[in-house]
């Protein structure tokens, strides 16, 4: 597990937290990290998907009634929570407005959605959201929970500090964006994370060679965010 906590290091202090400096620099970085905040709920979804029950006619999930629980927690939080004024909302849509808050271009991601059409990924996320998106659909449900965990979770509180800070610092008027980012620092350090945990706690047990699974899967979601984080480093500076 060293080479895990390595990478997540690695990832805390990746250079190109050293770009945001004022709003131009996160316009920048939130066109391209829109399409990680869209994919990520599909690896939550794959996992709801295996873990509960979401066809019909129902029946009673094969995974302990806490297992379900979990996951249907985050996802009320994450598909379903509450804005800054107390409407509901998805953490995607809530990243849209801060978008349009800030004045961070949408087309590319807009015009993805009605058509689902990778190609019109920016080359720098493609991949990236690729990767994730085969493993949603495709992968053992121990690489889904390690994905979700070690890449997302374990990750996203340290890195939108930085990004808060820079908006206080730089006095940049984006009452959503600050929200958002604030409210998944909240729930990924004090729910999500623990509860994403302990999901892949349970699933891999004490079976030797899922935790393995779990190990590989989780080192390949944070070498993919390695390589997003410098195609974004990389485009800003061309």
């Amino acid at each position: 597990m060293d080479q895990i906590l390595i990478k997540q290091e690695q990832l805390t202090h990746h250079p190109v937290y050293q770009t945001f400096t004022g709003l131009e620099s996160i316009q920048h970085f939130m066109r391209y990290h829109v399409f990680a905040v869209w994919d990520f709920m599909s690896l939550l979804k794959s996992l709801q998907r295996q873990i509960t029950c979401v066809t019909l006619p129902w029946t009673p999930s094969t995974y302990p009634a806490e297992m379900v629980r979990l996951i249907n927690q985050i996802v009320v939080g994450e598909e379903s929570d509450l804005d800054q004024y107390g409407n509901p909302v998805s953490h995607f849509e809530l990243y849209l407005r801060a978008m349009e808050e800030i004045g961070a271009p949408t087309d590319e991601i807009k015009n993805f959605l009605k058509t689902m059409d990778l190609s019109l990924v920016p080359e720098g996320a493609r991949q990236f959201v690729t990767h994730n998106l085969n493993v949603a659909q495709y992968g053992h449900v121990v690489e889904v929970a390690a994905s979700f965990f070690y890449g997302r979770e374990k990750l996203i509180p340290d890195m939108f500090e930085t990004i808060v800070s820079t908006l206080k610092k730089e006095n940049i008027k984006a009452p959503t964006f600050l929200y958002y980012l604030e409210r998944h620092i909240e729930v990924d350090s004090g729910e999500h994370g623990p509860l994403a945990l302990k999901c892949l706690d349970y699933l891999t047990g004490d079976n030797e060679n899922l935790k393995m699974l779990a190990y590989k899967s989780g080192a390949e979601a944070l070498e993919m965010r390695q390589k997003l984080w410098d195609d974004v480093l990389s485009s800003s500076n061309s």
